[in-house]
């Protein structure tokens, strides 16, 4: 494509969601009234479905293509870059003898704290329908958990502990996993991610129908997704070698 062509089609594609922004801005309900239609329906619909958390009930219920839509772009940003940086023939991987120096205090600190930050994001992930949270944000505390074993600079425990074929399976698993939720619902209720399973009592672990589980998904899918990523960032800095 030419220098000209290219320029065309930006301008096009600027000039339509310029046109489509500024009629979003116009048709805007004045700031302060007391008109809000989507507050007044997305909570009820929230605490209809036992899901206190209306964030996550609108994430993976109400709007829940949107967020399949965002899954996707995760995923497909995860597998350009870890193409983009795979080895190529004339490159290997091979570990420096030395890890380098880290003061103890971090190194005890990594060690403490790699535990509970796993636990934490599980438990973001879980209860992601009830309280503040969700899949997205638990799955990089769990990522963020596992990577602090290379903070507390030993990259070759990192590398035993994530075994990235393992975490490859789990995201593709996790992606699939939302994607056949949505089929389920479709066959069964008519509507592409219905929520179609038992809601159960406000409060409860076990609650929210879908939402609950699209929650796990979701959150294994970050989790694996950003684990996939670094390892392959880690790898380029720390590993990969020029073979000659």
């Amino acid at each position: 494509m030419s220098r000209r062509a290219r320029w065309i089609v930006f301008w096009l594609g600027a000039g339509g969601v310029a046109v489509l922004f500024a009629l979003a801005v116009l048709r805007m309900p004045e700031f302060g009234g007391l008109l809000h239609p989507y507050r007044d329906l997305s909570v009820p619909a929230a605490i209809a479905r036992s899901a206190p958390n209306v964030v996550s009930a609108l994430n993976f219920d109400q709007r829940g293509l949107d967020t399949l839509g965002e899954e996707t772009i995760l995923l497909g940003s995860v597998v350009g870059a870890a193409s983009l940086l795979r080895t190529s023939p004339d490159e290997g991987e091979r570990l420096a003898d030395n890890e380098g120096r880290v003061l103890e205090a971090t190194r005890l600190l990594g060690y403490v704290l790699l535990p509970v930050t796993l636990v934490l994001g599980v438990d973001i992930v879980t209860h992601g329908h009830l309280t503040p949270g969700g899949g997205f944000q638990g799955g990089v505390v769990l990522a963020t958990g596992v990577h602090l074993l290379y903070v507390a600079g030993s990259y070759r425990m990192l590398r035993r502990l994530r075994p990235l074929s393992w975490y490859k399976l789990a995201e593709a698993l996790a992606a699939g996993a939302f994607v056949v939720l949505g089929i389920t619902g479709l066959l069964l209720a008519g509507s592409f991610l219905a929520n179609v399973l038992p809601y159960g009592a406000l409060g409860d672990l076990f609650s929210s129908g879908t939402v609950f589980v699209l929650n796990v998904a979701v959150g294994a899918e970050v989790a694996s997704g950003m684990v996939v990523l670094l390892a392959q960032f880690l790898a380029q800095a720390l590993s990969v070698r020029e073979v000659r």
